[in-house]
């Protein structure tokens, strides 16, 4: 996928979104989120993509501003839909408004900018679509190849050299020696084996031989491995090799009511 495709399917994923939370009670638990209220969840969503709006659209290489014009949603549930789907709208008119190239800061440490933040806030829409329908027992599906590229953003900014910088907790439980995890989509192209180093976790995207093996539909891989499902209530998955390395795994991905 390309910056106008994740462009597109961001309003595609809001939309979605902003229509099953739409008038739904605000101070609704989410529990894939424990911290959080569905307008908390709202809040996010919105908010993100207007914050990334100002990045993108000022075209800017350092965030304080950004950070400080982000805008909260609105506390009447009745309002959650316009709102949603004019921040997913004025976030793809930002993307068409520049370059792949044009400067614009991320915290990934690899100024990746204009396309590191379009397939971010697409896998923000898809993950936080799956934490609503948790809230609100809403039935849960994307397409395979949209759950690869979901999961090819969470693995691949969480084993950026900005997360591990930034992110010192998962730093220290994720420096190893050696060990591999293998996570292979079984319905679409996708497989990644990620590799514990000492001093950053090595992201490739290759079959071969690992310490745990884990595989099976795109979209199931992508709940197991975001801590929005767990691993023992998704059969469809089939896990081979080291489970514990597995489980330290997701027990550290803490983007989960701070991402």
């Amino acid at each position: 996928m390309d910056t106008s495709a994740y462009a597109k399917a961001i309003v595609e994923q809001t939309s979605t979104f902003a229509d099953w939370v739409h008038g739904r009670d605000a101070a609704a638990p989410v529990p894939t989120c424990p911290k959080w209220t569905l307008a908390d969840l709202v809040d996010h969503v919105g908010g993100t993509q207007r914050m990334v709006t100002m990045l993108v659209g000022e075209q800017m290489t350092e965030p304080s501003k950004a950070f400080a014009g982000y805008v909260p949603g609105p506390t009447d549930s009745s309002q959650w839909r316009a709102w949603l789907s004019d921040g997913a709208a004025e976030a793809s008119q930002a993307f068409a408004s520049v370059a792949d190239d044009t400067p614009v800061w991320d915290p990934s440490g690899g100024a990746a900018g204009v396309p590191f933040w379009s397939r971010r806030l697409f896998a923000e829409a898809c993950v936080h679509r799956a934490d609503a329908a948790a809230a609100l027992g809403m039935r849960y599906e994307l397409a395979p190849e949209l759950a690869v590229a979901a999961l090819e953003d969470w693995l691949d900014t969480i084993t950026s050299r900005g997360y591990w910088e930034n992110k010192p907790g998962f730093a220290n439980a994720m420096r190893g020696g050696g060990q591999t995890l293998h996570f292979h989509a079984t319905d679409a192209p996708g497989e990644w084996v990620a590799r514990r180093e000492q001093d950053m976790v090595v992201l490739e995207r290759t079959h071969t031989k690992a310490d745990v093996v884990v595989s099976g539909p795109a979209v199931e891989l992508l709940l197991v491995i975001s801590r929005r499902r767990p691993l023992d209530a998704t059969p469809t998955l089939e896990l081979q090799g080291d489970r514990a390395l597995l489980t330290h795994w997701i027990e550290h991905m803490d983007w989960v009511t701070n991402d």
